[in-house]
């Protein structure tokens, strides 16, 4: 019973960090125009590999998670800004839960990860763009978990004749 009230106090602590976390919204508006590049036909091929390395050296690999391809608009370079800070890495229980404007998630594209962590986009259109993704482990009905969000950044200029390769490991 005393483990519970712990845990559930700890839970509400957390909560109320992150409730004063990076939670308000951006001062820039979203413009379709600036993100339309996504929609465009391109010849680009981004592979990548997302995973996080424990404290003892093992590797976890981002098994089965959406990979998100956004463009770097001001809208979306605020937000990640705001939300990561100087890192690539946020641990999954500071994931601001806000909203944002729908148009921002529809000029998005998003595949899976393989079990081994892999992902690919291909017909990507030149333009620089946040690729993001999700590494958690744990079981999934403890309270903490660990792991979380992952990203990095990449440009393509439309003149690549081989994949640009990205490593998605907070680092």
């Amino acid at each position: 019973m005393i483990r519970i009230a712990f845990a559930l106090g700890l839970a509400a602590l957390l909560g109320a960090c992150v409730a004063q976390g990076p939670s308000s919204p951006t001062a820039s508006s979203f413009s379709v125009e600036e993100a339309a590049f996504i929609r465009k036909p391109g010849t680009g091929v981004i592979d990548g590999h997302a995973f996080r390395t424990r404290s003892k050296g093992q590797v976890v690999n981002a098994a089965g998670e959406v990979v998100r391809l956004i463009p770097a608009t001001a809208y979306a370079r605020e937000r990640f800004n705001r939300v990561f800070g100087k890192t690539k890495f946020l641990p999954h229980w500071r994931y601001p839960n806000e909203q944002v404007d729908p148009r921002y998630a529809e000029l998005t594209r998003t595949t899976k990860t393989t079990a081994r962590g892999k992902f690919s986009f291909d017909k990507v259109a030149p333009g620089t763009y946040f690729v993001s993704t999700q590494v958690i482990w744990g079981e999934e009905d403890q309270v903490f978990r660990e792991g979380g969000t992952v990203y990095d950044e990449v440009t393509l200029t439309g003149k690549e004749t081989e994949p640009v390769e990205v490593i998605l490991s907070g680092h």
